[in-house]
């Protein structure tokens, strides 16, 4: 993926998407709180999202499934290597080391990192 950057009402959509995986604009906007956007305003931004290939439809009849061509980790993915180059110097440490000091980590959170580097250290020597 190549780096899209999604805006905050697209970022919105996908986020919804991501979690019922496909639907109807009708199921794509009954996830919103309400009230909600309008309709058509949800409408349009899906067909643009379309347009950008962030989304794609299965035509059923005369209405469209939307599933996300988008996948969720990839583009986290993406955003946090952008935030690593982009204000960490392209450190890897640098923003762990501000992550874990900044985000008031609980004893708990912090052993749970522990295990994850662990692994990922195990699967390396591999």
């Amino acid at each position: 993926m190549d780096n899209k950057q999604l805006n905050k009402s697209e970022l919105q959509i996908m986020k919804y998407l991501w979690k019922i995986e496909k639907g109807f604009l009708k199921d794509i906007v009954d996830q919103f709180p309400q009230p909600g956007p309008a309709y058509t305003t949800i409408s349009t931004l899906i067909s643009r999202m379309v347009n950008k290939n962030y989304i794609g439809y299965t035509k059923m009849g005369r209405d469209k499934e939307y599933y996300p061509i988008i996948k969720k980790n990839d583009y986290f993915k993406t955003q946090i290597k952008s935030i690593v180059s982009d204000f960490f110097n392209n450190s890897s440490s640098q923003f762990a080391s501000f992550f874990t000091k900044n985000s008031d980590l609980s004893m708990e959170e912090l052993k749970e990192l522990e295990e994850m580097i662990q692994k990922q250290i195990k699967k390396k020597k591999k």
